[in-house]
């Protein structure tokens, strides 16, 4: 496993986010209706910061590389990571999930996640470690993924996963929902509610767009702790988001157009880095550069600020032309 931080950091953090998923839990529990616009306001505000104190601590215990690369991930993954409200909408509206169970569905759907990706996260570590062939892989795979990105015209679809069709034939399932509860004993036997499938659909969703933002982070950096802590904290705050910025994301039309731009270069980079390993410095009389990890993050900020702005700037001569 690559990583240059010490075991008493690696125990610190764990501990920390144990902490912090075990506050979200107790909120939940004692929420007992909606969330509301004002929650998800004060709930994202306190992930994000939470992430900015994180990664200002790295840059002061462990070094400003560490930190730098940290915030790279963070923006990247939590960029990368909005694409999959979309389908967190289709997935609630075909489940048909009561309001009030969503912020329950979404939680655990994004902690059982969260615990699949870092066994993604440590595989890929250990490949990058064993095999550098695995940066050109992960390239052309990121630069195959912004191509698609950018022909998609319409929002994703959502086909339920054969997984899924096979755990309703497995479990003995109830007709209906019963509150936000996920299981409960009908005739003496346990039944689970449709809420358990809505969870697994969640957390599928999340692994499979995982196959695309994880190599992605592997293109900022192969410390295996910056990427678990990046993933974390971008996840963490992606439920919030979910409440917050639902209608928002509609607006957003050239969003799918600066993921891909992220994507493409970071393959880039990727490639490049790979060349460079390969004691390949030049392509014919072109040198090849050197694409730091401060190049990286500026360029990241720049799309997506510039991105947002297109966007909102489109709606607006759209609602100008309208009226």
């Amino acid at each position: 496993m690559i990583s240059t931080v010490p075991l008493y950091v690696w125990v610190a953090t764990l501990a920390l986010l144990a902490v912090v998923v075990y506050v979200d839990l107790r909120v939940i529990a004692r929420r007992g209706g909606e969330v509301t616009m004002s929650q998800s306001v004060r709930w994202v505000t306190f992930y994000v910061c939470l992430a900015l104190a994180f990664g200002l601590l790295l840059s002061l215990t462990v070094g400003g590389r560490s930190g730098a690369e940290f915030f790279s991930g963070y923006i990247t993954e939590y960029s990368l990571s909005v694409d999959n409200l979309f389908v967190f909408v289709i997935i609630m509206t075909k489940f048909a999930v009561p309001s009030f169970a969503q912020d329950k569905v979404l939680y655990l759907g994004i902690v059982i996640s969260m615990v699949l990706r870092a066994v993604f996260i440590f595989a890929g570590a250990a490949l990058i470690a064993a095999a550098s062939w695995t940066f050109y892989l992960f390239g052309i795979l990121l630069i195959y993924t912004a191509v698609s990105l950018l022909r998609e015209q319409d929002e994703p679809e959502f086909g339920e996963y054969r997984v899924l069709k096979a755990m309703r034939r497995v479990l003995p399932m109830t007709l209906s929902y019963h509150g936000d509860r996920l299981s409960l004993r009908q005739d003496g036997r346990r039944h689970w509610t449709p809420l358990v499938i809505a969870v697994s659909a969640i957390a599928l969703a999340n692994v499979v767009f995982a196959l695309d933002s994880i190599p992605a982070i592997f293109g900022l950096t192969q410390d295996a702790f910056v990427i678990l802590t990046a993933n974390a904290f971008a996840l963490m705050g992606l439920r919030q988001l979910y409440f917050l910025v639902g209608g928002l994301l509609e607006r957003l039309i050239y969003l799918n157009v600066g993921l891909s731009a992220i994507l493409a270069f970071i393959g880039i980079k990727l490639i490049v880095e790979a060349l460079h390993g390969s004691h390949i410095d030049h392509l014919g009389s072109v040198p090849l550069p050197q694409i730091g990890i401060a190049t990286s993050l500026g360029f990241i900020v720049t799309v997506l600020v510039a991105a947002s702005l297109a966007s909102l700037g489109k709606n607006w001569l759209d609602q100008r032309a309208t009226s």
